[in-house]
């Protein structure tokens, strides 16, 4: 009845409405032939009959013509067998009744009319759809009453009233097996009123296990007629999509899961989690781990990722699924003590990163250090500003540090820090709390290379000044960040007591922050018992309980461990330490809080109800946090409106309502952290920005320029940086500084030009003040991060994984930028190393089996979405062939040039493993 190609839309779909629906709907005379025996013609005859017809113009003004002369010979002697045979279903005669029907059956099958006109038989058979019901009524169950119920079931798709879902009934009232007969468009019809009655069912609570039967053998149709879609659709409308694994083979797998994972963001809980899971079921019947290893590590599930390495002893696979689970940040044991079970730990332990990431900087000829001076090109700057730079050599050589530790990451080399002889390192060129976070810069520009920055940091673990061994203990948990050793260093020298219990309140914190950062995401226990005594302290500063807090959500981030819950709640419903609660560090116990249920939606609802029982001002902003953490990357459209009443409610400027304050930056904060995932959802936001620009309080004015960075972290689109770079000019000056953080956050590791100018154009503009300056310098910092090669974007493996542990450490960071003043700007700059959780070098590299480099030709470009399109389409558009290594930028997508090697994992990105094609031959 209609074909893939010229489908009617939904809307027609639904309504049976096709080109001819005026003929439908036009008053026809009940008995055509009987219609107009004076041969007049009558005036509300439908037009559109007469035009398919084939009638000239003049022939439609003529009055006196007989409907019999309009149809054609062959229409005339259709209508007449069909009316024939109608007649015949009235007689008495019952043996006719069946080879009656039959024959209406196959009139209606073999029509060939146009494919957007209604078939004719349908056409000629209207008037007699009410009688053809009254007889049904009036015959006796059989299996002649089951064929004409057949018949009216396809009838009622063009006739019947919409409210009574006809073909809906006439076909649960037939015995038929064989719907696909009818043709595609009525089974997409029926697929509908399944779906609209089973609503009506539940609605009135009855029974409906006959719609899931019928349901259920329309499956097998759509999926061997390439409409994966539309079975998927159905069976997520019935709510059984679990019954889709046994109805999918070999041809249909690959479109059906690929169409299932796009729609999880459009879905919420629970049924995200069912599509996920039953896509994963699909992908490991098909052997197809590495696939099914990814939808493993968006569920979070570990049991489920250690079973999928399990599944397979092939090596090589094996190791490219570390390779995935170590990207994310997922620390697994696995049991084993041979050498290949040492190699796959060192996948999974991310220590391989340093040297192939040295072999990027080399391919790339990079791997020149880069000074401050470089990447501030003053040359370029306006020269009203440019000599008048300097005014406070102190916080000038402070920015620097960061600028080079950013610039230089991971590169391990730098003419700063890393240098011997009489000039000695920068660290001396800055005071006070800049020493604290310039001798920490090492642990940037070392990063994951532990062996060789363990040395190089040991020396500054000896100094005198209390503010430089402390930068020494950060810069070993930067270090540590993102990468695993058996022998623990990090714990071993942080966790020690001279350090954890220094009188030095900056080594404290240090040692406890470092801690956080290099175990970010590994759940382990043993942190568990030098932490929590810390958190739980009334008699320590607050200072100290909420950097422990913070990095026990780093640790146990998205775990929802109830250790730690408990032990922040109680601290903060703690009688003792109420007047502590109105310190500007509260707001980090809050957010380890928060981080703790990170993704985990519904979950959290139990901390929610917790937090009502609290009566202080900062209860509130904590639950507001720890329900965006809850539902960040899911998209949900009620949370984000729930966020929106918010920020559109007015505060009287009271103290007691500085918590209310905080509650609505986070809100805002919180659009961005829940709609990241979902492009059509972070469109809606940065509009609603603009809105909360114009009409917001001064504290959401402050939130928002953060969130718009937050929102494309290193995606530098147009749109958001040009309107950063209009708020970086706000009368309000925390405004101000948060646009130009926001648009540094907004380019990182991109090395974009226009960006660059921007921020050139900011440092002469704000030459005269200090800390507008200093947060121009350290976005220049981050825009040339790793010199061009890394990013921020927690989102990885082709945008479909949010990394829990990189979303965390950026979230941490905006929310000390609230109050940057305070913060960041004062004497705590460090808290900017929280960005390290974040920072991943976007390459791809590809290895052999034996993990050694292999270079092969790839097209890059840039990626499409081909998502239930026919046929098998490109997957990138605008594409170079380079070879690899290569650098992807965000909404790229690489695949390889020719077929000589297998990649094992179906998505390139990162590390990737290739195995030789024993079927490819050159065409040479």
């Amino acid at each position: 009845m209609a074909n893939e190609g010229e489908r009617s839309t939904a809307a027609d779909k639904g309504k049976g409405k096709v080109e001819d629906v005026s003929e439908l709907n036009g008053k026809k005379p009940q008995n055509d032939e009987k219609a107009a025996p004076d041969g007049k013609k009558k005036d509300d005859e439908p037009q559109e009959d007469r035009a398919v017809s084939g009638s000239s113009p003049q022939h439609l003004g003529a009055k006196a013509d007989n409907l019999e002369d309009e149809l054609s010979e062959e229409d005339q002697q259709l209508k007449d067998e069909l009316e024939m045979l109608v007649e015949r279903l009235k007689e008495s005669d019952t043996s006719l009744y069946g080879p009656a029907v039959e024959a209406i059956k196959n009139f209606i099958k073999t029509s060939t009319s146009s494919m957007t006109a209604v078939p004719k038989p349908l056409k000629f058979l209207r008037p007699h759809y009410d009688e053809l019901t009254e007889i049904y009524e009036k015959w006796d169950a059989g299996a002649v009453k089951d064929s004409l119920a057949d018949t009216l079931s396809v009838l009622g798709m063009t006739y019947g009233d919409e409210e009574k879902l006809e073909t809906l009934k006439y076909r649960l009232l037939a015995k038929s097996e064989d719907l696909g007969s009818w043709g595609h468009e009525y089974i997409r019809h029926l697929a509908l009123e399944i779906g609209q009655e089973y609503q009506n069912r539940l609605n009135a609570e009855k029974e409906t296990q006959d719609l899931v039967d019928l349901a259920l053998s329309l499956v097998p149709y759509f999926l061997s007629h390439n409409a994966e879609a539309d079975a998927v659709d159905l069976l997520s409308e019935m709510e059984i999509i679990g019954e889709i694994p046994r109805f999918v083979d070999e041809n249909t797998y690959a479109r059906v899961c690929l169409y299932m994972v796009s729609m999880v963001n459009l879905l919420t809980y629970p049924e995200d989690q069912e599509f996920l899971r039953t896509a994963h079921e699909i992908y490991v019947r098909y052997n197809k781990l590495s696939q099914a290893i990814v939808l493993a590590i968006r569920l979070n599930d570990i049991d489920l990722i250690k079973s999928d390495i399990n599944a397979t002893s092939d090596k090589a696979l094996k190791k490219q699924m570390a390779f995935l689970v170590a990207r994310q940040q997922i620390w697994l044991d696995l049991p084993g003590e041979d050498e290949e079970d040492e190699a796959l730990a060192e996948c999974l332990n991310n220590t391989s990163i340093p040297k192939h990431f040295k072999s990027l900087g080399k391919e790339l000829n990079i791997l020149d250090p880069k000074m401050p001076e470089d990447i501030y090109k003053t040359h370029l700057e306006s020269s009203r500003g440019a000599g008048l730079t300097n005014l406070d050599s102190a916080r000038h050589n402070l920015a620097s540090s960061f600028v080079n530790s950013f610039a230089n990451a991971g590169f391990g080399n730098d003419k700063m820090m890393l240098v011997e002889g009489e000039k000695g390192p920068w660290v001396w060129k800055t005071k006070d709390d800049g020493m604290l976070s310039t001798t920490a810069s090492l642990g940037m520009l070392l990063h994951r290379d532990v062996e060789d920055g363990l040395d190089k940091i040991d020396k500054f673990t000896y100094a005198n000044e209390d503010q430089v061994k402390a930068g020494a203990l950060l810069a070993i948990g930067i270090l540590n960040s993102g990468v695993r050793l058996d022998s623990d260093p990090a714990l071993a020298l942080l966790s020690d007591s001279d350090n954890l219990e220094a009188k030095n309140i900056p080594m404290r914190v240090a040692s406890i922050m470092g801690l956080g950062l290099a175990y970010a995401g590994s759940n382990k226990e043993e942190l568990l018992e030098v932490l929590l005594p810390i958190v739980e302290d009334a008699s320590l500063d607050m200072q100290l309980s909420a950097m422990a807090a913070v990095s026990l959500g780093l640790i146990f981030v998205g775990s929802s461990n109830h250790q730690v819950s408990e032990a922040i709640a109680t601290t903060l419903m703690d009688e003792e330490r109420q007047k502590q609660l109105k310190d500007k560090w509260t707001r980090f116990m809050a957010l380890g809080l928060a981080l703790l249920y990170f993704g985990r939606q519904e979950e959290v609802d139990v901390i929610l109800d917790i937090l009502k029982a609290v009566d202080h001002p900062m209860a509130k902003p904590t639950s507001v946090l720890a329900s965006v953490c809850a539902w960040a990357g899911t998209g949900t459209v009620l949370k984000l409106q729930e966020l929106l009443h918010i920020c559109n409610d007015i505060i009287e400027e009271k103290e007691e309502n500085k918590g209310d304050e905080l509650v609505q930056s986070y809100a805002v904060l919180g659009l961005s952290l829940i709609s990241m995932g979902e492009d059509v959802g972070q469109d809606m936001i940065l509009r609603q920005f603009g809105h909360l620009m114009h009409y917001g309080s001064s504290n959401i004015r402050r939130a928002v320029p953060l969130a718009m960075g937050l929102i494309s972290p290193s995606n530098p689109q147009m749109k958001v940086y040009d309107t950063l770079s209009r708020y970086s000019h706000d009368n309000d000056n925390d405004v101000a500084i948060n646009a130009i953080f926001a648009m540094g956050l907004c380019g990182a590791g991109t090395n974009n030009a226009r960006l660059a100018q921007l921020l050139r154009q900011l440092a002469s503009y704000y030459h005269r003040d200090q800390n507008s300056l200093f947060m121009v310098r350290i976005a220049q910092g981050l825009l040339h991060m790793g010199k061009g090669t890394m990013t921020l974007n927690p989102f990885h493996t082709d945008r479909q994984v949010l990394s829990r542990v990189s979303a965390a450490g950026l979230l941490t960071v905006l929310i000390s930028l609230i109050d940057a003043k305070q913060f960041i700007l004062a004497e705590h700059h460090y808290l900017l190393y929280f960005l390290i959780t974040a920072m991943f070098p976007r390459f791809l590299i590809t290895l052999d089996e034996d993990l050694q480099p292999l270079s092969v030709n790839v097209r890059v470009g840039q990626a499409v979405d081909v998502v239930g399109q026919a046929g098998r389409p490109k997957t990138i558009t605008g594409w170079q062939t380079q070879s690899t290594p290569v650098l992807l930028s965000h909404g790229e997508r690489a695949e390889l040039e020719d077929e000589q090697y297998i990649p094992l994992s179906n998505i390139l990105e990162g590390l990737v493993i290739l195995r030789k094609n024993p079927d490819w031959q050159s065409p040479e």
